[in-house]
């Protein structure tokens, strides 16, 4: 487990560096709203690039909120790829997710093509790196490394997004701070681990985090992993791993919709001046 969620440090150390960086140009590009174009008479005019108005933002973008208050789900992916579903941005008023909609959102991340990917991916490091050696190497040993961590994976998002809040009244979503300073969100993001919000909206201990991260780890420490494996010691271990890697998971969810909004406004910048160029000839 600890293979896994340190691959997904990486990913975040590269997004929190990406971001960084876009929020810098954009505050560059901010700085300079106008730009000179000629017209068809060979005129200059002004054609403003950006604007504060969320009108002028594209539509994908404003999309967003509509899909999420409607649905109260979202379609996002992070890196275009992984589901990223049960994070909101912007929230407003949004409808609280009955039991049956915890737990089709809950599978629709789960039984995600990409998940199978994902999985592939973590059995490859676990595979390289000798983890438990009971199973071996080989194709065999590669088939149980993969079964196993994707049980491990399906059990821990189902208790804790879908039977946890459902049987607590708990909301398994993630609300996005979106704005101030980097240790303010990084504090918003890694708080979620013991704070969430009830399905009424008040603030709660995250029982459902917690609890549903013990009993995953549990289950799948007693159930199909070694028997040299199976002891207390080793579930606390586990849940320990789940709780950094869903807290590494939630740095994600935060900074990952800067990354997205930046190649946003680079498109419509770039459709912006291939437009200018096209009347000006």
């Amino acid at each position: 487990m600890p293979m896994q969620w340190r691959g997904l440090g990486v990913v975040l150390l590269a997004l929190l560096a990406i971001s960084a960086s876009a929020q810098a140009q954009d505050a560059e590009l901010g700085s300079l709203p106008l730009a000179q174009s000629r017209d068809s008479a060979g005129v200059p005019s002004l054609i403003v690039h950006f604007s504060q108005d969320a009108s002028d933002e594209p539509d994908s973008v404003q999309a967003k909120p509509r899909q999420q208050a409607e649905s109260g789900t979202s379609n996002d992916r992070i890196l275009w790829t992984m589901p990223n579903f049960l994070t909101l941005e912007n929230a407003g008023n949004i409808p609280a997710l009955t039991p049956k909609e915890k737990f089709a959102v809950t599978a629709r991340g789960v039984f995600d093509p990409f998940e199978f990917v994902l999985i592939g991916f973590v059995a490859s490091i676990n595979q390289a790196s000798d983890s438990n050696p009971t199973y071996g190497g080989g194709m065999q040993g590669y088939a149980k490394r993969y079964g196993t961590a994707y049980a491990d994976n399906a059990i821990e998002n189902f208790m804790a997004s879908a039977v946890f809040p459902s049987a607590l009244h708990q909301d398994p979503r993630y609300y996005q701070l979106g704005e101030g300073g980097f240790l303010r969100r990084t504090k918003h993001a890694l708080s979620r681990v013991l704070f969430t919000r009830s399905d009424s909206g008040q603030k709660q201990l995250n029982y459902s985090e917690i609890g549903g991260g013990m009993t995953a780890a549990a289950i799948s420490t007693y159930s199909y992993h070694p028997e040299s494996e199976r002891g207390f010691g080793n579930v606390v271990s586990v849940w320990g791993s789940q709780m950094g890697w869903d807290a590494v998971t939630y740095m994600i969810k935060e900074f990952w919709p800067d990354l997205r909004k930046h190649k946003s406004r680079r498109q419509e910048l770039a459709q912006q001046t291939s437009d200018t160029a096209n009347r000006s000839r």
